[in-house]
């Protein structure tokens, strides 16, 4: 017995057993004291609640939904509004700090005073103070009545904003989605693979046969989804007091992602101009050497080496964003928040809800984490082709 006591592997192998054994006791008592809290006061625990139906409604889903919709649907439809607002906002944060970064180091005396200006102004105002300002500043365009048509049938108008849309089902909007996606992923694994025995013209060549292939499955999946007896396209147009057709876009969703977005781009751009400082001029150099013009040594050289380097800083900005979608609540947005925090004031599954929040937040998070990691391990460079 003194002998097992004295094996170093045995004591730490307890000490560690006796730390997780003391949590999990911890966690048992907490559950079975809020339980008996619970029963006192007369609440039932569980997750039966979320077949009970709602009686409140919605004012934007990408899915049906009414008063009689279940719980669970009303939760549905908040987790959808947020990846909706996700889907929107992180990529248009992307583009417009990317070329803010550009701005701040392209050598040009006035780009870089309006990059830095972008940089300084939006960053350092907090982002809740950004969305009640764009969110205040959408309410106050004209009425419907008095709003005129721009190109295209677009009508900026204080119930919204009008654009043209599709006349098509839900489900051909996502399969288009998820081909432009799948074409998207399967173009940079033939750019990134290293073949020999593959031409580089060869391999333009193939993804321009794969993006064709992409659009032209995404047009036959859109027109098979066409409503019956509808065109196409539908284009907002002018009717009574208010607009008609198109798609309309709502305040709060508009303010949403003109928040993020904005605030997103100005911390996108500091970490891609770091990302261009990282980049050794010998590269450029090299590139000059060759022959390349400056456009060839921009887009071939200098930008893939900086999103190569910063990718995993991009990727923890992604994540901080997606978070960041909660402040929807601020202006009665019904994202996934706002759902769980009416579901909790109407049901008061308290423990419930706040768990399937958690949850939500931690499978979303963790598979965008998941898959832009998968991503920088397909775009990094190998062996010693670079070391920085």
């Amino acid at each position: 017995m003194t002998a097992i006591l004295k094996n170093r592997r045995v004591r730490d192998g307890a000490l560690q057993s006796a730390f997780v054994g003391s949590i999990v006791l911890m966690i048992v008592v907490f559950v079975m004291t809020a339980r008996a809290n619970l029963e006192t006061q007369g609440m039932t625990s569980g997750f039966g609640f979320l077949e009970r139906s709602t009686g409140w409604r919605i004012n934007f889903s990408l899915i049906e939904y009414s008063t009689s919709s279940p719980y669970w649907k009303a939760i549905l439809v908040g987790l959808l509004n947020s990846l909706f607002l996700g889907a929107i906002a992180l990529p248009l944060a992307t583009v417009i700090g990317i070329t803010v970064g550009v701005m701040r180091t392209s050598g040009n005396g006035m780009a870089e005073l309006m990059g830095t200006s972008f940089v300084e102004l939006f960053r350092n105002v907090p982002l809740i103070l950004q969305l009640l300002f764009w969110y205040t500043l959408l309410l106050a365009l004209p009425s419907p009545r008095d709003a005129e048509p721009l190109v295209g049938g677009i009508a900026l108008t204080g119930r919204g904003i009008y654009v043209p849309g599709l006349n098509v089902s839900g489900g051909s909007a996502l399969a288009m989605v998820l081909i432009l996606l799948a074409a998207c992923g399967l173009s940079l694994r033939l750019k990134a693979k290293r073949w020999p025995d593959l031409p580089l013209r060869q391999s333009r060549h193939e993804r321009l046969a794969l993006w064709a292939l992409a659009l032209g499955l995404s047009v036959v999946v859109l027109w098979l989804g066409r409503l019956p007896e509808t065109s196409l396209f539908s284009i907002p147009r002018q009717k009574g007091l208010n607009y008609r057709d198109g798609i309309r876009i709502s305040p709060e969703l508009m303010a949403c992602v003109l928040a993020i977005s904005i605030y997103g781009a100005s911390y996108i751009a500091e970490i891609v101009r770091a990302g261009f400082n990282a980049v050794p001029t010998g590269q450029s150099e090299a590139g000059h050497a060759l022959g390349l013009t400056n456009w060839q040594i921009f887009s071939r050289i200098r930008l893939p080496l900086a999103i190569r380097i910063v990718m995993p800083t991009l990727i923890n900005q992604y994540v901080w964003l997606f978070k960041a979608t909660t402040i929807g609540i601020a202006i009665s947005f019904t994202d996934f928040f706002m759902i769980i925090s009416t579901s909790i004031n109407q049901s008061g599954q308290t423990l419930e809800l706040i768990a399937i929040l958690m949850g939500g937040f931690l499978i979303i998070n963790y598979t965008m984490a998941w898959v832009l990691n998968r991503v920088n391990d397909v775009i990094k460079l190998r062996g010693t082709q670079l070391r920085i």
